[in-house]
């Protein structure tokens, strides 16, 4: 065997190791781009950034004993945070957060929930077809007034907003 022969399975050892190297290599170099662009935007360890508007508060109808209230959550931040509960000192007790489904041509349940996801860069709308705060009704109030809410959230802590008090489908619900 000769030197140039000898020299031929080294070399492609050689190569093969080379390019079997090569692809992590560059699979991490492309996370890490993708990863630094991402952060360049501002995205990146950016903590939630919660408020809350549009907080209403439905009069109750005849005699009953609990009412809704809505509010819209808006996420700027690039980190999800959590609605854990709602509290007011305007009701007599604590709001439940429950969500209302169509069951029927006529009927709907109400399924009591534990906590809500608001998503990085998104919203969340309560509606009365959706996600609410049931609350204790309280005899006295009119259209107009206003109750003050604390929303509770995971990592941005409590938030505190105003809600007014409307007649339902006042709103077009």
């Amino acid at each position: 065997m000769t030197g140039q022969q000898a020299w031929r399975p080294t070399r492609r050892r050689l190569t093969d190791t080379l390019l079997a190297a090569l692809a992590p290599v560059a699979v991490c170099g492309l996370a890490l781009g993708g990863l630094s662009t991402w952060t360049a935007y501002g995205n990146a360890g950016s903590p939630a950034r919660i408020t809350v508007t549009g907080g209403q508060v439905y009069l109750p109808y005849g005699d009953a004993r609990d009412t809704a209230a809505f509010f819209r959550i808006t996420n700027s931040g690039g980190s999800a945070d959590r609605l854990l509960k709602v509290t007011s000192r305007g009701v007599d007790g604590a709001g439940i957060l429950s969500r209302h489904s169509m069951t029927g041509a006529r009927s709907a349940s109400a399924q009591t929930v534990a906590s809500v996801v608001v998503p990085a860069g998104g919203s969340l709308a309560m509606s009365p077809y959706g996600l609410d705060v049931t609350v204790p009704a309280k005899a006295g109030r009119q259209a107009g007034d206003l109750v003050s809410f604390t929303l509770h959230f995971e990592r941005s802590g409590a938030v505190k907003t105003l809600a007014v008090v409307v007649r339902p489908g006042q709103d077009g619900t």
